[in-house]
């Protein structure tokens, strides 16, 4: 997967303390590699660490199974997780050491420690089992995405192709290594020879501006809520002129927040990027040309390369008529193997066999480029007419120009806002706006909404409200 030593000496990693060359990074993650003696499942704490990144090299190019895992997991969770997977080895920051004082201690690297958990094959992993990921909403949750050698090798190469990443181009790791979107930032750009700066500052941190200038980063991605505080931050005011290319995924961004940031790009010399994915197909499965940016102002785009898309409706039939919602299913060798929820999944083979079922509502116009609406379990029944809660949040949002989350259940929708201003207009508003009487809304004052590491909004801690 990662052929290392065929850039030499150019820069890989690059991290406060100084630069990691390719030789290097090949180095040190085939000394992880040689220290795991079998094939065998690995649980890897990740944090934006050059020994992070090496043992994930490492592990793949092994075929060692690793699993991803935020770090900053609640030490309850992981050992749950530990229990019901039985990992051999664990890979992880230093300062996790005290919770494991009873596993041996293989191998140390700058700030991670590998230790041996002394489990002996407690499960049989399937042959094509090349990486478990956890899903978007999946925290301290056991149920993990089994990924193939394949499924990260064709998504990777097809990543690589429409955004034209190479050794010339550098990202900032802004994004956790436990998250898909993230992952496959780091997975092109060492499959195309660029490098990456390593780091745990915010865009909140003025650190993290002075890297991106200092480093010459020239490739920034995010989520929507990524984009809702770089606004925020006045980002079309700084001068980033090493800056070349900017990539969004991790959900739909608002129409409002899109047309800004593609006219940002085409008026400074810069490519914007939506794009369109999910853990279920590795990571990316579709695309929005930079060049159609602004024409194409909310819309996902079209396929990837090598991907295919079609919509179904409720009876499972085709629909080619443009301007139709329907379920948008995908085709392509990125679709993962399926899910895993307890070790004894691990054996499972390919349940999907390249056949993604997305779960969102999608329409295309008359050039084929598609638009979600919505999602298929995202709706609610208010008084016999569908309600799909995402549009109530896009047009909130559009309104009102803040953040907003609804749940509810049938006849019954509750809105969550920060901003205790609106609660006497939203309502009302809506009331209007659907065509339900207000009783059918409940708004509820929430300090912030919650949000997992990858910025996407948490419904189940807020159903818990």
């Amino acid at each position: 997967m990662f052929d290392l030593k065929n850039f030499g000496e150019k820069v890989a990693l690059i991290t406060e303390s100084g630069t990691v060359s390719y030789n290097e990074l090949a180095a040190l993650s085939k000394k992880f590699g040689d220290l795991v003696k079998r094939r065998c499942l690995i649980f890897l704490f990740t944090e934006n660490s050059t020994a992070a990144v090496a043992g994930y090299v490492g592990f793949i190019n092994k075929k060692i199974v690793p699993a991803m895992i935020d770090a900053e997991l609640n030490s309850e969770s992981a050992k749950n997780l530990i229990e019901i997977y039985r990992p051999e080895y664990l890979l992880m920051p230093n300062h996790l050491r005290g919770n494991y004082s009873d596993m041996e201690e293989i191998f140390q690297s700058g700030d991670y420690v590998l230790l041996a958990t002394g489990e002996q094959n407690p499960f049989h992993l399937h042959n094509d089992l090349t990486l478990l990921m956890t899903t978007s909403g999946s925290t301290g949750s056991p149920k993990f995405v089994r990924q193939s050698y394949e499924n990260i090798f064709s998504n990777t190469k097809s990543i690589v192709e429409y955004l034209q990443i190479d050794e010339n181009e550098r990202a900032i790791t802004n994004l956790p290594l436990h998250y898909v979107y993230g992952l496959s930032i780091l997975n092109t750009h060492l499959f195309s020879g660029a490098s990456l700066v390593l780091t745990d500052k915010t865009l909140f941190q003025k650190e993290f501006w002075q890297l991106m200038k200092e480093k010459e980063v020239t490739n920034l991605n995010g989520v929507p809520y990524t984009f809702e505080m770089l606004e925020r931050l006045r980002f079309f005011r700084m001068k980033l002129p090493a800056l070349k290319k900017i990539t969004q995924a991790g959900g739909k961004l608002s129409t409002d927040l899109h047309f800004k940031f593609a006219e940002y790009a085409k008026n400074n010399d810069k490519k914007f990027f939506v794009m369109y994915g999910a853990a279920e197909a590795t990571a990316r499965m579709g695309y929005l040309p930079y060049e159609k940016s602004l024409e194409k102002t909310g819309s996902m785009g079209i396929a990837i390369p090598q991907g295919r898309f079609e919509l179904i409706d409720e009876e499972g039939n085709v629909i080619d008529t443009p301007n139709t919602a329907g379920e948008l299913i995908y085709y392509g060798d990125n679709v993962t193997l399926g899910y895993a929820e307890k070790g004894e999944d691990l054996i499972k083979g390919d349940e999907n066999n390249g056949r993604l079922e997305t779960g969102d509502i999608a329409k295309f116009d008359a050039e084929g480029f598609y638009t979600i609406v919505g999602r298929k379990k995202r709706f609610l029944k208010m008084f016999g007419k569908r309600v799909n809660l995402q549009e109530v949040e896009n047009i909130l949002m559009k309104k009102f120009a803040k953040d907003f989350a609804c749940t509810g259940v049938d006849d019954k929708m509750t809105i969550f806002t920060d901003d205790e201003k609106l609660v006497n207009e939203i309502a009302p508003y809506l009331s209007k706006k659907l065509n339900l009487h207000p009783a059918a809304f409940i708004v509820k004052i929430t300090e912030e909404i919650p949000r997992n590491s990858s910025g996407k909004i948490l419904y189940s801690e807020l159903n818990k409200l």
